[in-house]
């Protein structure tokens, strides 16, 4: 059976429903070993500790270099900034409602995983002295 992108887009609500879909999947799996990640943690050490943690699984996890290879600075794909799951996540991760903190949370993770550093504690003091910080007192 052959069916256009254009029917399929059609019947399930356009490309960005599709786009989101994949996400709340992907993100499903990747939120949960977060979440235990964090638990009891706040500011500076929660965000450094979700910020690892993600990378880890999104760096592990079969759909996401799939998905996050597909996604171009130079290309018109703010659909993933744009994403109001997205940046849900990125509260969550947070542990506050702030959705500016959210968008630099977003593409402070988008440029680790594209431009990622040699080792995983390299990471991680990279993520402890720039963006830790930031979340330190809750500003």
């Amino acid at each position: 059976m052959h069916c256009s992108p254009a029917t399929i887009y059609r019947h399930a609500g356009g490309k960005a429903a599709i786009l989101e879909g994949v996400v709340g999947r992907l993100s499903a799996r990747i939120v949960r070993r977060v979440s235990e990640a964090i638990e009891g943690l706040d500011g500076s050490e929660r965000v450094v500790t979700a910020l690892v943690v993600a990378l880890d699984h999104i760096r592990s996890e079969p759909l996401g270099p799939l998905m996050m290879g597909a996604i171009r600075p130079d290309q018109n794909n703010g659909w993933l900034t744009a994403s109001p799951l997205v940046e849900e996540l990125a509260e969550r991760m947070i542990g506050r409602s702030d959705p500016l903190a959210a968008q630099w949370l977003i593409r402070v993770t988008l440029a680790l995983w594209y431009f990622p550093v040699k080792d995983r504690e390299s990471e991680y003091q990279i993520a402890s002295r720039f963006v830790g910080p930031s979340f330190a007192f809750g500003n």
